[in-house]
Protein backbone atom coordinates (compact mmCIF):
# COMPACT_ATOMS: atom_id res chain seq x y z
CA UNK A 1 0.00 0.00 0.00
CA UNK A 2 1.47 3.37 -1.04
CA UNK A 3 1.90 5.93 1.72
CA UNK A 4 1.11 9.56 1.19
CA UNK A 5 4.07 11.96 1.21
CA UNK A 6 3.47 14.79 3.66
CA UNK A 7 5.80 17.82 3.48
CA UNK A 8 7.35 19.13 6.69
CA UNK A 9 7.67 22.90 6.79
CA UNK A 10 10.90 24.62 7.76
CA UNK A 11 13.30 22.44 5.74
CA UNK A 12 14.98 23.42 2.47
CA UNK A 13 15.22 20.77 -0.25
CA UNK A 14 16.53 22.33 -3.44
CA UNK A 15 16.05 21.24 -7.04
CA UNK A 16 19.31 20.39 -8.88
CA UNK A 17 19.85 23.88 -10.35
CA UNK A 18 19.18 25.44 -6.94
CA UNK A 19 21.50 22.99 -5.24
CA UNK A 20 24.27 24.04 -7.64
CA UNK A 21 23.74 27.63 -6.46
CA UNK A 22 23.98 26.50 -2.84
CA UNK A 23 27.17 24.55 -3.50
CA UNK A 24 28.70 27.54 -5.30
CA UNK A 25 28.01 29.74 -2.28
CA UNK A 26 29.43 27.16 0.14
CA UNK A 27 32.55 26.60 -1.98
CA UNK A 28 33.17 30.34 -2.35
CA UNK A 29 32.69 31.01 1.36
CA UNK A 30 35.00 28.12 2.28
CA UNK A 31 37.65 29.35 -0.15
CA UNK A 32 37.58 32.88 1.28
CA UNK A 33 37.71 31.62 4.86
CA UNK A 34 40.78 29.57 4.02
CA UNK A 35 42.38 32.51 2.18
CA UNK A 36 42.17 34.40 5.47
CA UNK A 37 43.88 31.58 7.37
CA UNK A 38 40.94 29.90 9.07
CA UNK A 39 41.14 26.13 9.72
CA UNK A 40 38.10 23.87 9.40
CA UNK A 41 36.50 22.05 12.32
CA UNK A 42 33.38 19.94 12.62
CA UNK A 43 31.46 19.46 15.86
CA UNK A 44 28.80 16.99 16.94
CA UNK A 45 25.13 17.79 16.43
CA UNK A 46 24.15 17.19 20.08
CA UNK A 47 24.94 19.15 23.21
CA UNK A 48 23.62 18.90 26.77
CA UNK A 49 20.34 20.79 26.99
CA UNK A 50 21.58 22.53 30.12
CA UNK A 51 24.43 24.14 28.19
CA UNK A 52 22.26 25.12 25.26
CA UNK A 53 19.49 26.60 27.37
CA UNK A 54 21.83 28.95 29.23
CA UNK A 55 22.48 31.23 26.25
CA UNK A 56 19.67 33.77 26.15
CA UNK A 57 16.12 34.75 26.90
CA UNK A 58 14.44 32.44 24.38
CA UNK A 59 17.09 29.76 23.86
CA UNK A 60 15.27 27.07 25.84
CA UNK A 61 12.16 27.53 23.68
CA UNK A 62 14.11 26.81 20.48
CA UNK A 63 15.96 23.60 21.38
CA UNK A 64 15.02 20.33 19.72
CA UNK A 65 15.35 17.64 22.40
CA UNK A 66 16.67 14.25 21.32
CA UNK A 67 15.96 10.88 22.91
CA UNK A 68 15.91 7.24 21.94
CA UNK A 69 12.48 5.98 20.90
CA UNK A 70 13.01 2.71 22.75
CA UNK A 71 15.07 1.63 25.71
CA UNK A 72 15.51 5.08 27.22
CA UNK A 73 15.47 4.55 30.99
CA UNK A 74 16.03 8.21 31.79
CA UNK A 75 19.66 7.76 32.81
CA UNK A 76 21.02 9.52 29.71
CA UNK A 77 21.59 13.28 30.21
CA UNK A 78 19.09 15.46 28.38
CA UNK A 79 20.48 16.22 24.92
CA UNK A 80 19.44 18.71 22.26
CA UNK A 81 20.38 19.67 18.72
CA UNK A 82 22.55 22.78 18.63
CA UNK A 83 20.72 25.93 17.47
CA UNK A 84 23.93 27.69 16.42
CA UNK A 85 27.59 26.75 15.99
CA UNK A 86 29.11 29.10 18.57
CA UNK A 87 28.00 27.21 21.68
CA UNK A 88 29.33 23.82 20.49
CA UNK A 89 32.53 25.50 19.33
CA UNK A 90 33.08 26.99 22.79
CA UNK A 91 32.73 23.50 24.26
CA UNK A 92 35.13 22.17 21.61
CA UNK A 93 37.73 24.75 22.65
CA UNK A 94 37.41 23.79 26.32
CA UNK A 95 37.81 20.09 25.54
CA UNK A 96 40.79 20.60 23.22
CA UNK A 97 42.43 23.68 24.70
CA UNK A 98 45.66 21.79 25.45
CA UNK A 99 45.97 20.65 21.83
CA UNK A 100 45.09 23.86 19.98
CA UNK A 101 47.51 26.62 19.02
CA UNK A 102 46.31 30.09 19.99
CA UNK A 103 45.12 32.39 18.60
CA UNK A 104 42.97 29.69 17.04
CA UNK A 105 41.25 30.68 13.80
CA UNK A 106 38.40 28.33 12.97
CA UNK A 107 35.75 28.05 10.32
CA UNK A 108 32.79 25.70 10.46
CA UNK A 109 30.10 25.06 7.88
CA UNK A 110 27.35 22.82 9.27
CA UNK A 111 23.61 22.52 9.80
CA UNK A 112 21.90 23.77 12.94
CA UNK A 113 18.34 23.23 14.17
CA UNK A 114 15.94 25.63 15.80
CA UNK A 115 12.52 24.70 17.13
CA UNK A 116 10.61 27.79 16.11
CA UNK A 117 7.62 28.43 13.89
CA UNK A 118 8.81 28.30 10.27
CA UNK A 119 8.27 31.53 8.39
CA UNK A 120 9.93 33.69 5.77
CA UNK A 121 13.67 33.34 6.22
CA UNK A 122 13.41 31.16 9.33
CA UNK A 123 13.81 27.41 9.15
CA UNK A 124 13.87 24.42 11.46
CA UNK A 125 17.03 23.15 9.81
CA UNK A 126 19.55 25.53 8.26
CA UNK A 127 23.19 25.78 7.23
CA UNK A 128 25.51 28.28 8.89
CA UNK A 129 29.02 29.26 7.90
CA UNK A 130 30.96 30.56 10.89
CA UNK A 131 34.40 31.99 11.56
CA UNK A 132 35.81 32.60 15.02
CA UNK A 133 39.12 33.75 16.45
CA UNK A 134 39.76 32.52 19.98
CA UNK A 135 42.67 33.44 22.22
CA UNK A 136 43.83 32.16 25.58
CA UNK A 137 43.08 34.60 28.42
CA UNK A 138 43.20 37.90 26.43
CA UNK A 139 41.81 38.69 22.97
CA UNK A 140 43.18 41.82 21.23
CA UNK A 141 40.55 44.16 19.84
CA UNK A 142 41.98 44.14 16.32
CA UNK A 143 40.29 40.80 15.68
CA UNK A 144 36.93 42.52 16.05
CA UNK A 145 38.04 44.77 13.21
CA UNK A 146 39.11 41.85 11.01
CA UNK A 147 36.00 39.67 10.90
CA UNK A 148 33.60 41.97 8.99
CA UNK A 149 36.35 42.47 6.40
CA UNK A 150 36.44 38.70 5.80
CA UNK A 151 32.68 38.73 5.21
CA UNK A 152 33.04 41.69 2.85
CA UNK A 153 35.61 39.70 0.87
CA UNK A 154 33.30 36.68 0.62
CA UNK A 155 30.24 38.71 -0.36
CA UNK A 156 32.19 40.60 -3.02
CA UNK A 157 32.54 37.28 -4.89
CA UNK A 158 28.84 36.35 -4.71
CA UNK A 159 25.74 37.78 -6.48
CA UNK A 160 24.20 39.21 -3.33
CA UNK A 161 23.66 42.80 -4.36
CA UNK A 162 24.10 45.87 -2.15
CA UNK A 163 24.28 45.09 1.56
CA UNK A 164 25.32 46.68 4.84
CA UNK A 165 27.21 45.16 7.74
CA UNK A 166 25.71 46.96 10.72
CA UNK A 167 28.10 47.19 13.66
CA UNK A 168 27.73 48.20 17.28
CA UNK A 169 29.52 47.53 20.56
CA UNK A 170 27.55 46.31 23.54
CA UNK A 171 29.86 48.24 25.83
CA UNK A 172 28.42 51.43 24.35
CA UNK A 173 24.89 50.37 25.25
CA UNK A 174 25.79 48.93 28.63
CA UNK A 175 27.96 51.91 29.60
CA UNK A 176 25.29 54.32 28.40
CA UNK A 177 22.57 52.54 30.43
CA UNK A 178 24.80 52.43 33.51
CA UNK A 179 25.51 56.12 33.05
CA UNK A 180 21.73 56.71 33.08
CA UNK A 181 21.41 54.76 36.35
CA UNK A 182 19.56 51.80 34.78
CA UNK A 183 19.97 48.63 36.84
CA UNK A 184 18.59 45.96 34.49
CA UNK A 185 21.13 46.45 31.71
CA UNK A 186 20.61 43.01 30.11
CA UNK A 187 16.84 43.39 30.04
CA UNK A 188 17.12 46.86 28.52
CA UNK A 189 19.47 45.53 25.85
CA UNK A 190 17.02 42.80 24.87
CA UNK A 191 14.16 45.28 24.71
CA UNK A 192 16.05 47.76 22.51
CA UNK A 193 17.13 44.87 20.26
CA UNK A 194 13.42 44.46 19.34
CA UNK A 195 13.24 47.98 17.92
CA UNK A 196 12.81 46.83 14.32
CA UNK A 197 10.06 44.39 15.34
CA UNK A 198 7.90 46.49 17.65
CA UNK A 199 8.94 50.05 16.78
CA UNK A 200 10.03 52.95 18.97
CA UNK A 201 6.65 53.31 20.68
CA UNK A 202 6.59 49.61 21.50
CA UNK A 203 10.10 49.73 22.95
CA UNK A 204 9.23 52.82 24.99
CA UNK A 205 6.18 51.10 26.50
CA UNK A 206 8.20 48.02 27.47
CA UNK A 207 10.96 50.12 29.01
CA UNK A 208 8.50 52.20 31.02
CA UNK A 209 6.74 49.05 32.19
CA UNK A 210 10.14 47.74 33.35
CA UNK A 211 10.53 50.76 35.62
CA UNK A 212 12.54 53.20 33.53
CA UNK A 213 11.68 56.87 33.71
CA UNK A 214 10.48 58.84 30.70
CA UNK A 215 13.89 60.49 30.48
CA UNK A 216 15.78 57.20 30.65
CA UNK A 217 13.57 55.57 28.02
CA UNK A 218 13.90 58.60 25.78
CA UNK A 219 17.70 58.60 26.06
CA UNK A 220 17.81 54.86 25.24
CA UNK A 221 15.83 55.53 22.07
CA UNK A 222 18.01 58.53 21.21
CA UNK A 223 21.09 56.30 21.41
CA UNK A 224 19.43 53.60 19.30
CA UNK A 225 18.58 56.15 16.60
CA UNK A 226 22.23 56.96 15.89
CA UNK A 227 23.54 55.51 12.63
CA UNK A 228 26.59 56.73 10.71
CA UNK A 229 28.75 55.42 7.83
CA UNK A 230 31.92 56.36 9.72
CA UNK A 231 33.16 57.10 13.25
CA UNK A 232 31.18 60.34 13.54
CA UNK A 233 28.77 58.48 15.84
CA UNK A 234 31.21 59.23 18.68
CA UNK A 235 30.35 62.92 18.66
CA UNK A 236 26.63 62.20 18.45
CA UNK A 237 26.78 59.94 21.51
CA UNK A 238 28.81 62.50 23.44
CA UNK A 239 26.17 65.11 22.64
CA UNK A 240 23.61 63.07 24.62
CA UNK A 241 25.49 64.01 27.80
CA UNK A 242 25.88 60.55 29.34
CA UNK A 243 29.22 59.50 30.83
CA UNK A 244 30.66 56.17 31.97
CA UNK A 245 34.09 54.48 31.60
CA UNK A 246 32.56 51.45 29.87
CA UNK A 247 30.89 53.78 27.35
CA UNK A 248 34.28 55.38 26.59
CA UNK A 249 35.80 51.96 26.00
CA UNK A 250 33.03 50.88 23.65
CA UNK A 251 33.16 54.09 21.62
CA UNK A 252 36.90 53.70 21.05
CA UNK A 253 36.57 50.07 19.99
CA UNK A 254 33.72 50.70 17.56
CA UNK A 255 35.51 53.70 16.06
CA UNK A 256 38.50 51.43 15.31
CA UNK A 257 36.21 48.95 13.52
CA UNK A 258 34.60 51.67 11.43
CA UNK A 259 37.90 53.34 10.50
CA UNK A 260 39.35 50.04 9.29
CA UNK A 261 36.17 49.20 7.43
CA UNK A 262 36.19 52.47 5.54
CA UNK A 263 39.81 51.87 4.53
CA UNK A 264 39.54 48.22 3.40
CA UNK A 265 35.85 47.84 2.44
CA UNK A 266 34.52 51.36 1.85
CA UNK A 267 30.76 51.75 1.99
CA UNK A 268 30.11 48.32 3.49
CA UNK A 269 30.07 48.96 7.26
CA UNK A 270 27.53 51.10 9.08
CA UNK A 271 27.62 52.01 12.76
CA UNK A 272 24.10 51.26 14.01
CA UNK A 273 23.74 51.80 17.75
CA UNK A 274 20.39 50.00 17.88
CA UNK A 275 22.08 46.63 17.23
CA UNK A 276 22.43 44.58 20.42
CA UNK A 277 21.97 40.86 19.50
CA UNK A 278 19.66 38.77 21.66
CA UNK A 279 22.08 36.16 23.00
CA UNK A 280 23.52 36.96 26.41
CA UNK A 281 27.07 35.79 25.76
CA UNK A 282 28.06 38.80 23.58
CA UNK A 283 30.25 41.30 25.41
CA UNK A 284 31.80 43.65 22.83
CA UNK A 285 31.44 44.33 19.11
CA UNK A 286 28.28 42.88 17.52
CA UNK A 287 27.42 42.52 13.84
CA UNK A 288 24.24 42.22 11.79
CA UNK A 289 24.04 42.29 8.00
CA UNK A 290 21.07 43.33 5.87
CA UNK A 291 20.53 43.33 2.12
CA UNK A 292 19.53 46.78 0.93
CA UNK A 293 15.92 46.84 -0.21
CA UNK A 294 15.19 43.80 1.97
CA UNK A 295 15.79 45.25 5.42
CA UNK A 296 12.49 43.76 6.59
CA UNK A 297 13.98 40.30 5.93
CA UNK A 298 16.36 40.79 8.84
CA UNK A 299 20.01 39.87 9.26
CA UNK A 300 21.69 37.30 6.99
CA UNK A 301 25.07 37.46 8.76
CA UNK A 302 25.61 38.21 12.43
CA UNK A 303 27.83 37.62 15.43
CA UNK A 304 30.03 39.38 17.92
CA UNK A 305 32.61 39.16 20.69
CA UNK A 306 32.22 36.88 23.68
CA UNK A 307 34.59 36.87 26.67
CA UNK A 308 33.27 34.19 29.00
CA UNK A 309 31.41 31.65 26.84
CA UNK A 310 34.42 29.31 26.74
CA UNK A 311 35.45 29.10 30.39
CA UNK A 312 35.87 26.17 32.77
CA UNK A 313 36.51 28.26 35.89
CA UNK A 314 40.26 27.82 35.61
CA UNK A 315 40.95 29.30 32.21
CA UNK A 316 38.95 31.51 29.88
CA UNK A 317 39.15 31.60 26.10
CA UNK A 318 37.66 34.87 24.82
CA UNK A 319 36.67 34.98 21.18
CA UNK A 320 34.93 36.86 18.41
CA UNK A 321 32.89 35.25 15.68
CA UNK A 322 30.57 35.98 12.81
CA UNK A 323 28.14 33.65 11.08
CA UNK A 324 26.64 33.68 7.60
CA UNK A 325 23.10 32.31 7.59
CA UNK A 326 23.57 30.44 4.31
CA UNK A 327 20.09 28.91 4.18
CA UNK A 328 18.48 32.20 5.16
CA UNK A 329 20.44 34.10 2.51
CA UNK A 330 19.67 31.57 -0.22
CA UNK A 331 16.01 31.48 0.77
CA UNK A 332 15.86 35.13 -0.24
CA UNK A 333 18.09 34.97 -3.32
CA UNK A 334 16.69 31.73 -4.79
CA UNK A 335 13.07 31.60 -3.68
CA UNK A 336 12.35 35.31 -4.01
CA UNK A 337 15.13 36.62 -6.23
CA UNK A 338 15.04 33.81 -8.79
CA UNK A 339 18.78 33.09 -8.64
CA UNK A 340 19.47 29.83 -10.45
CA UNK A 341 22.19 27.95 -12.34
CA UNK A 342 22.83 27.78 -16.06
CA UNK A 343 22.32 24.01 -16.07
CA UNK A 344 21.06 21.32 -13.72
CA UNK A 345 24.16 19.13 -13.96
CA UNK A 346 27.89 19.80 -13.62
CA UNK A 347 28.41 18.06 -16.98
CA UNK A 348 29.73 20.32 -19.75
CA UNK A 349 29.80 17.58 -22.40
CA UNK A 350 27.48 14.79 -23.47
CA UNK A 351 29.26 12.07 -25.46
CA UNK A 352 26.87 10.68 -28.04
CA UNK A 353 26.52 6.94 -28.65
CA UNK A 354 26.29 5.94 -32.31
CA UNK A 355 25.07 2.43 -31.48
CA UNK A 356 25.33 0.15 -28.48
CA UNK A 357 28.22 -1.77 -30.06
CA UNK A 358 30.31 1.43 -30.00
CA UNK A 359 29.34 2.53 -26.45
CA UNK A 360 32.76 1.46 -25.17
CA UNK A 361 34.42 4.03 -27.43
CA UNK A 362 32.08 6.75 -26.12
CA UNK A 363 33.04 5.72 -22.60
CA UNK A 364 36.75 6.03 -23.50
CA UNK A 365 36.12 9.57 -24.77
CA UNK A 366 34.36 10.46 -21.52
CA UNK A 367 37.21 9.00 -19.46
CA UNK A 368 39.78 11.05 -21.39
CA UNK A 369 37.81 14.26 -20.86
CA UNK A 370 37.21 13.55 -17.16
CA UNK A 371 40.94 12.89 -16.68
CA UNK A 372 41.49 16.52 -17.67
CA UNK A 373 38.83 17.83 -15.30
CA UNK A 374 35.96 18.15 -17.78
CA UNK A 375 32.67 16.91 -16.32
CA UNK A 376 31.19 14.52 -18.89
CA UNK A 377 28.15 12.30 -19.39
CA UNK A 378 27.68 9.43 -21.83
CA UNK A 379 24.30 9.36 -23.55
CA UNK A 380 21.96 6.80 -21.94
CA UNK A 381 20.64 5.49 -25.26
CA UNK A 382 21.92 5.12 -28.80
CA UNK A 383 18.98 7.10 -30.09
CA UNK A 384 18.95 9.38 -33.12
CA UNK A 385 21.48 12.17 -32.69
CA UNK A 386 18.66 14.69 -32.62
CA UNK A 387 17.23 12.92 -29.56
CA UNK A 388 20.64 12.87 -27.88
CA UNK A 389 21.09 16.58 -28.55
CA UNK A 390 17.64 17.16 -27.07
CA UNK A 391 18.70 15.16 -23.99
CA UNK A 392 21.66 17.53 -23.52
CA UNK A 393 19.63 20.66 -24.20
CA UNK A 394 17.01 19.82 -21.56
CA UNK A 395 19.76 19.63 -18.94
CA UNK A 396 21.63 22.71 -20.14
CA UNK A 397 24.69 20.71 -21.26
CA UNK A 398 26.33 23.01 -23.83
CA UNK A 399 28.42 20.52 -25.87
CA UNK A 400 27.70 17.18 -27.55
CA UNK A 401 30.65 15.01 -28.63
CA UNK A 402 30.34 12.71 -31.65
CA UNK A 403 32.92 9.88 -31.76
CA UNK A 404 33.82 8.70 -35.27
CA UNK A 405 36.41 6.51 -36.95
CA UNK A 406 36.94 9.41 -39.36
CA UNK A 407 37.67 11.83 -36.54
CA UNK A 408 35.70 13.05 -33.54
CA UNK A 409 33.68 16.25 -33.65
CA UNK A 410 32.10 18.39 -30.95
CA UNK A 411 29.02 20.55 -31.32
CA UNK A 412 28.08 23.67 -29.39
CA UNK A 413 24.33 23.09 -29.39
CA UNK A 414 23.62 26.72 -28.53
CA UNK A 415 25.27 28.19 -31.64
CA UNK A 416 25.16 25.11 -33.85
CA UNK A 417 28.89 25.26 -34.49
CA UNK A 418 30.46 21.82 -34.96
CA UNK A 419 34.23 21.36 -35.24
CA UNK A 420 36.82 18.54 -35.24
CA UNK A 421 38.09 17.74 -31.73
CA UNK A 422 40.82 15.70 -30.06
CA UNK A 423 39.77 14.05 -26.81
CA UNK A 424 43.29 14.57 -25.38
CA UNK A 425 43.54 18.32 -26.04
CA UNK A 426 40.08 19.88 -26.54
CA UNK A 427 38.55 21.87 -23.70
CA UNK A 428 35.40 23.95 -23.49
CA UNK A 429 35.71 27.68 -22.85
CA UNK A 430 36.41 28.46 -19.20
CA UNK A 431 32.94 29.99 -18.81
CA UNK A 432 31.31 26.69 -19.83
CA UNK A 433 33.51 24.38 -17.78
CA UNK A 434 31.19 24.64 -14.77
CA UNK A 435 27.60 25.82 -14.33
CA UNK A 436 27.31 29.57 -13.86
CA UNK A 437 24.87 31.48 -11.68
CA UNK A 438 22.04 33.23 -13.49
CA UNK A 439 19.88 36.10 -12.30
CA UNK A 440 16.45 36.61 -13.91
Amino acid sequence: MASRVTPISGFQEWLPTQRIVEQHFLDTIREVFELHGFASVNTRALEPVERLSDQGEDADKEIYGVRRLAGDDGSTPALGLHFDLTVPFARYVLENGGKLTFPFRRYQIQPAWRGERPQRGRYREFIQADIDIVEADTLPGHYEVELPLVIADAFSRLPIGPYKIQVNNRKICEGFYLGLGIEDVAGTLRTVDKLDKIGADGVRKVLLAAGLSEEQAGKCLDLAAIATPDSSFVGQVRALGVEHPLLDEGLAQLAAVMDAGNEHAPGVLSAELKIARGLDYYTGTVYETVIEGHEDFGSICSGGRYDALASDGKRTYPGVGISIGVSRLLGLLISEGGLTASRETPAAVLVAVTDEESRSDSMRVAAALRARGIATLVAPKAARFGKQIQFADRRGIPFVWFPSEDGDEVKDIRSGDQVPADRDTWSPPEADLRPSLVLP
